[in-house]
């Protein structure tokens, strides 16, 4: 997932995008740890699990769950990945009238 997640940054670095991570590990520093190793570069928050405030405002019952916004911050797609999560996003940058670019294959580890 982090490599798609990675491409997914790259290729929408000039555009009106932002990717946001909640992660609900239980040990932090394992989580900074591997956080540092798959090089996750994008804001990310920690959470307790599914009980926590981020996950019980957001109604989120199991990670990984997604979830993609629009410019009014209204949720228009959950759970979508890969050329999904794409084709989501490229979807709404047009509405936005940003062209978006071709969709690249996820970077290889």
């Amino acid at each position: 997932m982090y490599p798609h997640e990675r491409s997914l940054v790259k290729r929408l670095k000039d555009k009106p995008f932002a990717l946001l991570g909640i992660n609900s590990d239980a040990d932090k520093e394992r989580l900074k740890e591997r956080m540092e190793k798959e090089n996750i570069s994008w804001p990310s928050w920690w959470d307790v699990d599914t009980s926590g405030k981020i996950a019980t405002q957001w109604n989120v019952h199991g990670w990984p769950t997604i979830y993609v916004l629009d410019s009014k911050g209204v949720i228009r797609y959950r759970d979508v990945r890969e050329e999904a999560l794409d084709k989501a996003v490229n979807t709404l940058l047009a509405e936005m009238g940003q062209a978006p670019d071709e969709a690249k294959e996820p970077e290889k580890k």
